[in-house]
Formats: structure tokens, C-alpha cells, sequence
């Protein structure tokens, strides 16, 4: 198990001891996950088993998708479900946190878990069957995920399993292109903000204009991603479930320096883990304590992601 601060912050954290080993091996692992959870909110993924060469095809073609024609991707602008093609600046995140800033320097692809329901574009052929590919891998790595976090907080491991069996899972490919221009005053490629609901697997790049996170000290510190890792963060809803006992920490994607010549268009495909529509956030009772009381009053899952994703402007993706 490789478990190692990257810079200054975020903990390395392999899970192939979890997948492969016995149950000694699965406790460490969960520990670890849990006190990243605790101090930091943020973790990097090793040994998480999803295949390299399908991560790679679904960048790629999630890379040509963002190159087409705008008026091509267009025919696949977002609808009320919140799935297909968000343009550049549509959204502004930090308003989820009630900050008013200019549209965030980003434009999106969005599908959710009913593969059928989504808007798929025409071009790149390929992309439909590797987006769904990649979609059921971080299903898989998802469950294993609260799976560990149930074994963290010292419950039994299935302690999740009926409360995101349905769950309202959705995915990201994030365009952030190149800034000819100079942003707006407070426009960011992302505005700061936390994420609603359990957990996020992001896989990112290692470009100039990327992710940072808050520390506990007040300092935004870059995550830098490590080989073969995804970044995993817990959620508003996590939070609320462990009655503050893990963080839902505030991340930010920043703008790149203006270097001439040098091209800073960045891609991450990213996955939001939920629970069903109707699982019951509540503080945990192994969360709750005489020195820890109840700190959230219980709130559908549904109704949760409602109201956040509204206020970001009907999206709420990150």
C-alpha cells in the first residue's frame, strides 16, 4: 500500500491491498482512506485497477468531441436533464456557494447513468462506446470507494450498498482551452466550491491552470496528479453523513500564466458519485456524540442535489 504526501497536501493512496488482500490488508487501506478523508477531504487512487488504455480512448475522444465546430456541438446543447453539450462560460460554480462571479473558462460534455437517455453526438463515432465503458469502470471503483468508507467509520462494509444501489451518477468531460484573452476580474477556469454529493473521481492533467484546494490553514495548494491516479474527493453529502467528522473541501480550477507559444488547454474527464434519489442524509450515529452533536437536519438526497445544482445555473458539475 503506497500511502505518501504529495506536496504539501493530498495522500497517495493505493487500493490493490483492498482488492487482492485479506481482510488485515483491507483495514489499513480503509484507515488510510479515512484519515485522508478527515484531515484533507482530498486523496489520489493508485492499484484501482480501471484499464489504462481505456482511460486514454475516452480522453481522446472526448478531445475530438471538443473540437468540433461550435455549432456542431450545439445540436447537442444541455436540456433540462442536465445531460449534453454545456457551451463555454455557461455556468459560474462559486454561485452554489452564493459568490457571483462571470461564467466559468470552461465548456462540458454531460451524460448520466441511463445511457439511453443521454445526448450523444454524431461525431466522434467512437465516443458513445468508450464514455460508457469508462462510465461503468468508475461505477465499479465508486462502490468500492464507500464500500472503504463504510469500513473507516467502523461499520459493517455493505453499511451503503441499499443507499446507492440507483444512484444518481453523472459524468464530465471538461474542456478548458486555451485564454487568448485576459479573464474577467474574479473569472476563473472553475470558481471555488465544494462538490454535492458522496465522491468524485476525477482524472486530470498535469497543465499549467489547474486544480487547487484549499489547506486547513487557508493557503490553496496545487494538486499535482501522481501516474495512473485518479483524485478522489468526498462530497457535501459525505460530510453531512459524518456530521463533520470528514471535510467537503473547497477546490478551484485556476487560470494558467500567459506563456507565448506554449499551449495550456487542459481536459479532465470527471465522475459524480451520488446516492439514490431518495436515500436520507442524516449525521451517522457512529458520527454522533456528546462532544459531537447532531450538526444537519436529514434532507433527500434528490432535494439536495436540486437546490445546489440551481444555484450554479441548473448544472452544478464541477
Amino acid at each position: 500500500m503506497v500511502e505518501r504526501a504529495h506536496g504539501q497536501f493530498v495522500p497517495v493512496v493505493s487500493i490493490e491491498p483492498f482488492r487482492f488482500g485479506g481482510r488485515d490488508d483491507q483495514l489499513r487501506v480503509a484507515a488510510a482512506v479515512g484519515d485522508a478523508c478527515a484531515r484533507h477531504g482530498f486523496l489520489s487512487v493508485v492499484g484501482h485497477g480501471v484499464d489504462p488504455t481505456l482511460i486514454e480512448h475516452t480522453r481522446l475522444v472526448a478531445s475530438a468531441f471538443f473540437d468540433l465546430p461550435t455549432d456542431e456541438k450545439n445540436l447537442i446543447r444541455v436540456n433540462a436533464t442536465g445531460t449534453g453539450y454545456v457551451p463555454f462560460a455557461l455556468e459560474a460554480l462559486a454561485a452554489s456557494r452564493g459568490d457571483r462571479t462571470p461564467g466559468d473558462l470552461k465548456e462540458s460534455l454531460n451524460a448520466g447513468r441511463d445511457h439511453e437517455a443521454n445526448q450523444w453526438p454524431e461525431r466522434p463515432a467512437l465516443l458513445r462506446g468508450f464514455w460508457t465503458a469508462y462510465f461503468e469502470q468508475m461505477n465499479v471503483l465508486a462502490s468500492t470507494m464507500m464500500q472503504l468508507f463504510a469500513m473507516a467509520l467502523g461499520m459493517r462494509d455493505d453499511f451503503f450498498a441499499d443507499k446507492i444501489d440507483q444512484p444518481q451518477t453523472f459524468m464530465r468531460a471538461i474542456n478548458y482551452p486555451d485564454q487568448p484573452n485576459a479573464p474577467e476580474a474574479g473569472q476563473l477556469r472553475a470558481g471555488a466550491h465544494t462538490d454535492y454529493g458522496t465522491l468524485t473521481i476525477l482524472l486530470s492533467e498535469n497543465k499549467p491552470g489547474g486544480l487547487q484546494v484549499l489547506a486547513p490553514e487557508g493557503h490553496w495548494i496545487d494538486v499535482v496528479a501522481v501516474e495512473n491516479s485518479f483524485v478522489i474527493n468526498i462530497g457535501d453529502m459525505m460530510q453531512q453523513w459524518t456530521n463533520d467528522r470528514w471535510r467537503s473541501t473547497l477546490h478551484r480550477v485556476v487560470n494558467p500564466p500567459h506563456q507565448a507559444g506554449l499551449s495550456t488547454r487542459r481536459l479532465s474527464l470527471v465522475f459524480f458519485h451520488n446516492p439514490n434519489p431518495y436515500a436520507m442524509i442524516a449525521p451517522l450515529d457512529v458520527c454522533v456524540d456528546a462532544t459531537h452533536p447532531v450538526r444537519y437536519q436529514p434532507i433527500m438526497a434528490s432535494e439536495h442535489l436540486r437546490a445546489k445544482s440551481e444555484r450554479a445555473g441548473g448544472l452544478g458539475k464541477t
